[in-house]
Parts: C-alpha cells; sequence; structure tokens
C-alpha cells in the first residue's frame, strides 16, 4: 500500500477514486454518466447520474476492512431488510457479470476496492437535527428489523462479524503497541474497557444474538415526503439490539430525543432489557470506537479531529469511571 496516497489532500484522494469510480461503472454499462463525490469519509460514495436522468449511488470501500464475504453478508441482509413491511431501503443493483459486488485495482494506493451500487434515495438525511415524528418512525423501523431479523439466515458464501468484543473485530490503536496514548489514559480507557466488556458479556449471555444494522444514525437515514429510507449497511453484523438502540442514543442530544425512539420503538415491541450502567457502557462503547478509528484513519479532515476528540473523550471515560465505581 502506497503511504504517499494517503498523504495528499482530501481533493486529490477524491479525484482519483473518481476514475475508479468511472472504471467500476463500465461494468454495469454505465460510461456515459454524470459522476460526483458526495461523502468522502471512512468510504467514498458517489452520485451517479444517466443521460436518461436515472440516478444511483456508488459505495466503494475504501478504509472498511470488511472482506468479500462481509460485503456478501451485507447484500444479503439489504436485500432481506427490503421485503420487511414498513422498512424502506436503498437496493443493491448486480453489475454485467451478474454480481452485487464490483471490484477493481487502485494503483495509488496500491488497494484493492470493492464498490457496491445502489439505487438512488431520494430525500434529506435527516442529520443532526431529527424531528420528533422522525425519531418515533426510527424507534418504530430499528424494532421492526429486530423483530424479523431473528429469521435471518446468511448464505454459506456470506460471513459477518459477531460484535461481543468492544472494538467490533477491528485493529486496536488504543491498548495495543500501536497506542500514542499516555500512561495515564491508557490506564483510564483500559479499565473503562474492562468494565464494557463485562457487561456485554452479560447482555449476550441474556440475549438472542442477531443481525443488526450496527450504524443507525440520522447521516444513514433519509427523510422523503413523510417516510423513513435507510441506508449504508456496510456495519451490520451479529449483535444484540440494544447495540442498535445504543448507537442510535449516542447520537442524540436531550432526553426528550432518547424518549421519541424507545416511544416508537414501543409501538412495535417491547424494549429490550438493561439497565442504565448497561446503557452507559454501550453508549461510552461508541465513543471509543470512533476515537480507535480516528487514530487508524487515513483520511486528512478526520485526523485533524482527534486533539479535540480525544480530550472530550477522556473526560467521558473518567466520569464514567467515576459513576461506576462510585
Amino acid at each position: 500500500m502506497s503511504a504517499d496516497f494517503f498523504d495528499s489532500t482530501s481533493e486529490q484522494q477524491i479525484e482519483s477514486f473518481t476514475k475508479s469510480a468511472r472504471e467500476m461503472l463500465a461494468g454495469y454499462g454505465l460510461n456515459e454518466v454524470e459522476v460526483k463525490c458526495i461523502n468522502y469519509e471512512f468510504n467514498a460514495t458517489f452520485s451517479v447520474v444517466t443521460g436518461s436522468g436515472d440516478k444511483y449511488a456508488l459505495r466503494i470501500n475504501v478504509n472498511s476492512t470488511r472482506t468479500l464475504g462481509n460485503i456478501q453478508g451485507e447484500i444479503e441482509f439489504v436485500n432481506f431488510a427490503s421485503r420487511i413491511p414498513g422498512i424502506k431501503v436503498a437496493r443493491p443493483v448486480a453489475n454485467s457479470q451478474d454480481s452485487y459486488v464490483s471490484s477493481i485495482v487502485h494503483p495509488e494506493s496500491g488497494r484493492t476496492l470493492h464498490g457496491i451500487l445502489y439505487t438512488w434515495l431520494e430525500g434529506e438525511e435527516i442529520g443532526d437535527e431529527p424531528t420528533h415524528d422522525q425519531l418515533v418512525t426510527l424507534g418504530a423501523a430499528m424494532a421492526r428489523m429486530h423483530q424479523s431479523a431473528r429469521e435471518f439466515k446468511l448464505s454459506e458464501k456470506a460471513q459477518l462479524p459477531t460484535f461481543s468484543d468492544w472494538l467490533w473485530g477491528t485493529e486496536d490503536f488504543l491498548l495495543s503497541s500501536k497506542s500514542l496514548l499516555t500512561k495515564e489514559q491508557f490506564t483510564a480507557i483500559k479499565s473503562a474497557i474492562e468494565v464494557i466488556e463485562a457487561d456485554t458479556h452479560n447482555l449476550f449471555a441474556a440475549n438472542p444474538i442477531q443481525v443488526i444494522h450496527g450504524d443507525l444514525h440520522g447521516w444513514n437515514l433519509m427523510w422523503h415526503e413523510g417516510e423513513l429510507f435507510i441506508f449504508d449497511f456496510d456495519d451490520c453484523g451479529y449483535g444484540i439490539p440494544h447495540q442498535d438502540l445504543a448507537i442510535t442514543l449516542y447520537y442524540l442530544d436531550t432526553p426528550e430525543q432518547d424518549a421519541a425512539v424507545l416511544e416508537g420503538y414501543r409501538t412495535v415491541c417491547e424494549l429490550p432489557i438493561y439497565t442504565k450502567p448497561q446503557m452507559d457502557s454501550l453508549l461510552l462503547q461508541r465513543r471509543l470506537v470512533l476515537l480507535n478509528y480516528l487514530y487508524e484513519t487515513k483520511n486528512p479532515e478526520h485526523k485533524e479531529m482527534l486533539p479535540a476528540y480525544l480530550e472530550k473523550s477522556m473526560e467521558r471515560v473518567n466520569g464514567f469511571l467515576t459513576g461506576v465505581r462510585g
């Protein structure tokens, strides 16, 4: 892998990945199209518009460590979710080889990139200012997915990770030999993770494991004419409903917003059972996963976020430990 490529600017990286996007799109017979990068963070997502006005979204896995088996698992779960009453999702599109996954070599980085073409979703992302109605709708949709996913089975050619460890199977940059933390930071985070993993173990022991979305927040949700659409299943895997719920709550700002999600969930089924300390553990786990990502990412803009994010994270870790031990 070329380290020099990821030292280039975001604009240079996007320009290079746009060329890769066009190469992938040729495999769908989409040659004379307008291609524009609409998101470059963890992965790169492009809008694709044909001459006749048809629109698609192409996601190229850039930072993702997902294997081809994992991507196949994502596709199977998305197609399953598309058949759940009341759930609306972007659907994968097959290429000319009748495959939902397109792979090409990206010479500048030395990586083999995998991409999926999805149908386009109209509307606007809910983002970080969701309305009460949107949150109630989200809670209900989450519950419907959780109920139905108990019956979901992967094919033999697909695999998905199990989220029983605090890092959900990704590489450790906080507690491993690659850690750049101070001794005090390392000790505090290690202590917090021990509590998180104990709580996760207890929750897994008390609840059946099933496939969950794994990233249900406002930037993976579209709202169009009063309807909710879910996308970006790149983080799906085997977990428990509590983890989906915690991720959604992590990105909310007020108790009223939390209550709206729970209200929506209860319109479909009972909430998963957990204690407040257990939910606090799952919320902090999300924070530490994101902190770990900032140490690993090749995204220039995200790397700049690290100092401030680390400072705030340590405040939360210390508060968590004080509360747990008190």
